[in-house]
């Protein structure tokens, strides 16, 4: 048995392809309203309890910061990648289109070490 503490929270900050901020805006915006409840049905498939995307700028671009808080946000981001049920294939082709990444199968890293929270 591991002594590991799965991580909780995560923090992921992706580039945004050039002319495509208008297209995470909407993006955003349809997981918010029309596709809503297929969202709330993947997220909780997940076990992803908490999602918030954030729109930054930069002399070198437009990035979408992701901010995921799950029991175990790397089983989750693998379950994700791993997924072929509908809404999961067509969210990471829409974000893909946005991002480059193709999240079937995204570039080999580790996730971000968190290293300051405060607060419950």
């Amino acid at each position: 048995m591991s002594n590991i503490t799965p991580q909780k929270e995560l923090a992921l900050i992706v580039p945004i392809l050039k002319g495509k901020v208008k297209d995470v805006e909407q993006l955003a915006a349809s997981l918010s309203s029309s596709k809503s409840e297929e969202y709330g049905k993947s997220q909780m498939g997940l076990g992803i309890e908490k999602e918030s995307w954030f729109l930054a700028s930069s002399v070198q671009g437009d990035y979408v910061i992701v901010y995921i808080a799950s029991n175990d946000v790397s089983k989750s981001m693998s379950k994700l990648i791993s997924s072929k049920e509908p809404f999961d294939l067509w969210i990471k082709n829409e974000v893909g289109k946005i991002t480059g990444v193709d999240w079937n199968n995204p570039p080999s890293m580790a996730l971000p070490k968190q290293i300051l929270r405060y607060g419950p």
